[in-house]
């Protein structure tokens, strides 16, 4: 087992609260789907999203023996994807015991994006420039003009 290494400026990494509702999709069926997905990115890598195995169909994934070891956030295990006799090997890892500094990725899976298919789910995120700019500065002038009310008011017939 190699040296423990700690992110930093030479190699960063960063796991956020991804905005919105994620479903997996293994040959066209939804193996996950959840609204508490973390957005990790390491370095210049491509983000990788991080599933709560709850909000994932365990049945479709069957533990290997493979492992590999990431100096940054420790030994990953893998799970291989089986769906009716659809079988891909290690396609699915997980950081059980991850080093303190990735704690929060603890259990959670993540999906080799040339396997599955990520989709979001719902209304898209909100636009927040716009949302300010529909709001008041204070001065009791918005910046731009109201939205058009989308309920009728009270007691209106």
């Amino acid at each position: 087992m190699g040296e423990m290494k700690l992110p930093g400026p030479d190699h960063p990494i960063t796991v956020t609260a991804h905005p919105g509702r994620v479903q997996v999709l293994f040959e066209g069926h939804v193996i996950a789907d959840s609204v508490n997905v973390l957005t990790l990115k390491e370095s210049t890598y491509k983000p990788v999203f991080y599933f709560p195995r709850d909000d994932v169909a365990m049945d479709y994934l069957h533990r290997t023996d493979h492992s590999t070891h990431c100096p940054y956030k420790g030994d990953a295990s893998y799970f291989t994807l089986d769906m009716d006799g659809d079988i891909r090997e290690n396609a699915v890892w997980t950081y059980e015991t991850p080093y303190d500094a990735m704690s929060v990725i603890t259990d959670r899976v993540a999906f080799y994006p040339n396997v599955v298919s990520f989709q979001e789910v719902g209304a898209p995120a909100l636009d927040i420039d716009a949302v300010v700019q529909h709001t008041d500065s204070g001065s009791g002038a918005s910046q731009k003009d109201h939205w058009a009310p989308n309920v009728s008011e009270p007691g209106a017939a």
